[in-house]
């Protein structure tokens, strides 16, 4: 018998983990922590591991791969597979895990760090693999979300069922964009943008250099809430492309895009961007053919790094007090945490500044009360303080890593013969309402049902 069981990303956009029970054993995709309004949920394993032979991490987001030390913790000791750039990513991803929300305590960061390492099986893309003491074999394809994503196909007793994981939307900065599995009788379908397109890539950069322009017009910062790992690199590559075309035009007063300082301010965007240079053989044609003709998108001439707290405390007061136009990227994604909080303290009081989003602000997030409420003259709460927000709000939906409605809809149409059933996860429930009306209206033979 084929099961498939939610322990996360069910109710929300977090905590995915899904297991596929086959007779008496199973094994687990992905196993993330519960962030923004699902925060208060325990990281602890709180189900039935002793039958679970292997984890299967489609990609090494938070959400994704966060309860890892807990699984670990929990006993288990099957092998954990990902994609071959996904191997290079996820320790690194999880020492900063660990160092901020799991134990200061640095031999025991080391031994996690070391126990993961040891179990990791890393995967070529398209390769069938066994997993012991189990009827199932996976499969990983590319799904276009971050570098090294996959989706997820397995084969028991002559069924396949297919996890998406997180799709990535086409004409993505850096990556091969995702194809559609070739047969399936299962579609575990994530539905963040179920209810949403996002822009064209023409347009998603237009409207980046008409923020950029804008913000710098008065003299203001333009601050970016990135994710360290997928959307800061994405940025990088842009504003490069931007530099290399409007060259000596100008970007503000007095200032050509040449001569824009750009700043990313998060050690660990800069490790991971570092780790995306050394994955460069996974970069699509595009990419390639820059680096061909001697460019260098992810590391350019007005790019800047501030790595030790101290620089970041006076970065973040030198752009408070001055009227240097400057393009700042910090993180945490979502404002949830990490250094951005601090430039969001200082710059949102100014309406000279503004705050771009480009990527999904989950609810019960201060990234997603700036969004909502910023427009509108409100306020957000960081660290228990009231800040008012004068500073401008815009977002660019299109550099969001996630798939919007009519890439996921592609996505499933592609499968020929479609599915004979699709279940939805990884949504809030009106993205999995949208989602499910149109994909019954597209496939009526179809069973569509949203995950419990």
């Amino acid at each position: 018998m084929v099961q498939v069981l939610h322990h996360g990303a069910v109710k929300g956009v977090t905590g995915s983990c899904h297991e596929l029970r086959v007779d008496d054993a199973g094994i687990l995709i992905d196993c993330g922590l519960f962030q923004g309004a699902e925060a208060g949920a325990s990281p602890a394993i709180d189900f039935d591991i002793g039958h679970i032979r292997a984890l299967v991490v489609t990609h090494v987001h938070i959400d994704h791969v966060g309860r890892l030390p807990y699984l670990l913790g929990a006993g288990f000791t099957g092998p954990i597979y990902c994609s071959q750039p996904s191997a290079l990513l996820l320790p690194a991803m999880l020492e900063d895990a660990l160092g901020i929300g799991f134990t200061r305590d640095k031999a025991l960061v080391r031994r996690v760090l070391a126990l993961l390492e040891s179990r990791l099986v890393p995967l070529p893309y398209g390769q069938w693999q066994p997993v012991p003491d189990c009827a199932v074999r996976i499969r990983l394809q590319r799904a276009g979300h971050i570098l090294g994503s996959a989706y997820v196909e397995c084969e028991a007793w002559h069924k396949r069922v297919v996890f998406s994981g997180d799709l990535g939307a086409p004409h993505s900065p850096l990556l091969v964009a995702p194809r559609p599995p070739e047969a399936c009788d299962l579609l575990v379908l994530e539905s963040t943008y179920g209810d949403k397109n996002h822009e064209s890539r023409q347009h998603r950069r237009l409207r980046l250099k008409e923020a950029i322009e804008h913000a710098l017009a008065d003299g203001g910062t333009l601050l970016i809430p990135a994710f360290s790992l997928g959307r800061t690199q994405d940025i990088l590559y842009e504003l490069e492309s931007l530099i290399a075309e409007f060259g000596t035009e100008a970007a503000a007063p007095d200032l050509p895009w040449n001569q824009l300082e750009v700043v990313v301010d998060s050690p660990l965007a800069a490790n991971f961007t570092a780790l995306y240079r050394q994955l460069k053989p996974f970069w699509n044609a595009e990419a390639q053919a820059l680096l061909a003709d001697g460019r260098h998108p992810l590391s350019f001439e007005q790019l800047t790094v501030v790595n030790s707290h101290r620089e970041h405390l006076n970065a973040v007061g030198y752009l408070a007090r001055s009227r240097r136009p400057c393009v700042v990227l910090a993180g945490s994604g979502m404002c949830a945490g990490g250094r951005v909080v601090n430039y969001l303290k200082a710059l949102l009081n100014e309406a000279r500044n503004d705050i771009l989003f480009v990527g999904y602000q989950a609810e019960g997030t201060p990234g997603r009360a700036i969004l909502d409420y910023g427009p509108k003259g409100g306020w957000v709460e960081l660290d228990g303080e009231r800040y008012d927000i004068k500073a401008q709000v815009h977002q660019v939906s299109g550099y969001s890593a996630h798939a919007g409605q009519q890439d996921l809809l592609d996505f499933v149409t592609g499968i020929v013969p479609p599915p004979g059933e699709i279940r939805l996860i990884h949504g809030e429930g009106k993205a999995k309402a949208v989602l499910k009306q149109r994909l019954e209206a597209m496939l009526p033979a179809t069973r569509v049902v949203i995950g419990r």
